[in-house]
């Protein structure tokens, strides 16, 4: 063995060492309260993945969304032909609030979303619910913070997860969650005129 190699393997040596004592330390599990935001592409997407994960597990799992309305998109389509059993999925927006137009109405489509959420958050038997767009709702003060985050700690279940996706997420939410990630944008391709594709965006 060269010199190279040994080093490279003393070194990842004792990192899994120093590893697997870190690990050791991480005993519990409980329900997380997930924010997805920022300006970067994939917050929903990611949350996509998870939901797929909890449909590959077997474990019942539920989809709000908040603001896209009823377009054809790959992940609500290949949910509602194919796993509807494991995964509800509930699309009560009607588009994006510049699209709208209609603020009282916005407001009431968000509202009766918000409802929905807290039947599917507050039912144990569902391990995992989607929130997306929620933020957007939050930002515009169609949902009023304060209770998302005090029915969150009231009423969510111990060990069902919960995702809330979106840009802006307001600090209340960000500070009473488990896991909060931030989409950074770098480049974009609809900065140099390229539309939104099948497969990539939807």
């Amino acid at each position: 063995m060269t010199d190279d190699v040994e080093k490279h393997n003393a070194k990842m040596f004792k990192k899994k060492v120093a590893r697997d004592k870190i690990m050791a330390t991480k005993t519990e599990e409980k329900g997380l309260v997930i924010v997805h935001t920022g300006k970067g592409k994939g917050k929903s997407s990611a949350a996509f993945g998870m939901i797929f994960r909890c449909i590959a597990h077997d474990m019942p799992c539920a989809v709000v969304q908040f603001i896209k309305g009823g377009m054809s998109t790959g992940e609500r389509d290949l949910i509602l032909s194919s796993f509807a059993d494991k995964c509800q999925f509930h699309t009560m927006g009607e588009g994006f609030t510049w699209e709208t137009q209609d603020k009282s109405r916005d407001i009431e489509m968000a509202q009766a979303a918000w409802a929905k959420a807290k039947e599917l958050i507050a039912d144990d038997n569902i391990r995992m619910v989607l929130l997306d767009e929620i933020n957007i709702a939050l930002r515009y003060d169609y949902i009023d913070v304060n209770e998302v985050v005090a029915f969150l700690a009231e009423h969510k279940p111990e060990m069902s997860h919960v995702v809330c996706t979106g840009r802006n997420a307001k600090e209340e939410l960000i500070e009473a969650a488990d896991l909060v990630t931030e989409m950074e944008l770098i480049k974009h391709p609809f900065r140099s005129g390229v539309k939104a594709q099948a497969g990539v965006e939807f």
